[in-house]
């Protein structure tokens, strides 16, 4: 039993972190879906407070990863069809470039989703989608650092229950 659901936490820190990069899945949640899981293991006590504490810091996580690309465009200029353009553009991106569609995608789509509206400001068109760029990454890297935690959190707990 430990090793089938120490197998099924690994895959859901594991596709947290994969969730840092893909809008579809909400990496923090699902890293620390894996952590709950990990804590039914009967040979691995994971304590209460430690689940509610991590939980929390889930979910703010990704309450900011929803709000920071907002932020992002709105601080350099950008407006609704921007912010409607970055969301369409990453998904677009991903699906045809790949991995290479997450640096292209926000960025071209909130340039033009801005162009849309205001055709004749490709400067502000432009501020605007380095802003979607800006604050994607920056849900990004806060969804990297809260997977790596748990899976930093999982490899130290397996560590000290088995050695």
């Amino acid at each position: 039993m430990d090793i089938l659901l120490i197998s099924v936490s690994g895959f859901f820190i594991l596709l947290g972190i994969a969730g840092s990069f893909l809008p579809l899945i909400p990496g923090p949640l699902t890293g620390w879906l894996g952590i709950l899981i990990l804590s039914f293991a009967p040979s691995i006590p994971i304590e209460n407070q430690f689940l509610i504490f991590s939980f929390c810091i889930a979910v703010a996580i990704f309450i900011l990863d929803n709000i920071i690309p907002v932020l992002g465009v709105k601080k350099f200029g950008g407006g609704k069809a921007s912010i409607i353009g970055s969301s369409i553009g990453l998904i677009i991106g991903i699906l045809f470039l790949g991995p290479f569609g997450l640096l292209i995608g926000p960025f071209s789509g909130a340039f033009i989703g801005e162009l849309i509206v205001n055709f004749n400001d490709k400067k502000g068109a432009l501020k605007a989608a380095y802003g979607a760029l800006l604050g994607f990454f920056t849900g990004v890297f806060l969804k990297l650092i809260i997977g790596l935690a748990f899976a930093f959190i999982y490899i130290q707990t397996l560590w000290d229950y088995w050695f």
